[in-house]
């Protein structure tokens, strides 16, 4: 098994305010796909669509300011079965987020690439959060033909 890590610092926002933009509509949209869709508690069914298809994300576990833990449903056939995890914690005037997409069943040219791809979600979510504007799909850093 392998699986993508990732860690940014957040300046000048609360774990609460980045946990909200991980689990509502409003906040996902405005960082990763416009097109979110779904139930976003405990048990319900994210549905992220994009240019080239969708994922949908399970909701697995909640932690209000601390965790957010998604199970893969729908999606490319290596994202399935896998985890989205994102550990946060204040640290000074930043909220630490330990991002992760755990259980791949082996480390592929597309998990590489999946790997980027969140990199830049990630500094969306950051951007959104300081800035008060993201760069979600379809306004996202374009990196190759997957998208």
């Amino acid at each position: 098994m392998a699986d993508i890590l990732h860690r940014i610092g957040v300046e000048r926002s609360s774990p609460e305010r980045v946990y909200e933009a991980l689990t509502t509509l409003d906040g996902l949209s405005g960082w990763w796909t416009e097109k979110t869709s779904g139930e976003t508690g405990p048990g319900g069914v994210i549905e992220f669509r994009f240019g080239p298809g969708g994922i949908d994300m399970k909701v697995a576990e909640l932690e209000p300011g601390r965790l957010v833990r998604w199970e893969v449903v729908g999606g490319p056939p290596e994202w399935i079965g896998t985890t989205v995890r994102w550990d946060l914690r204040q640290d000074g005037d930043y909220t630490i987020v330990l991002f992760s997409h755990e259980g791949w069943r082996e480390p592929v040219e597309f998990m590489h690439h999946c790997s980027t791809k969140w990199a830049t979600f990630l500094m969306s979510l950051k951007q959104l959060l300081e800035t008060g504007e993201g760069a979600p799909d379809p306004r996202d850093v374009k990196i190759s033909d997957w998208h």
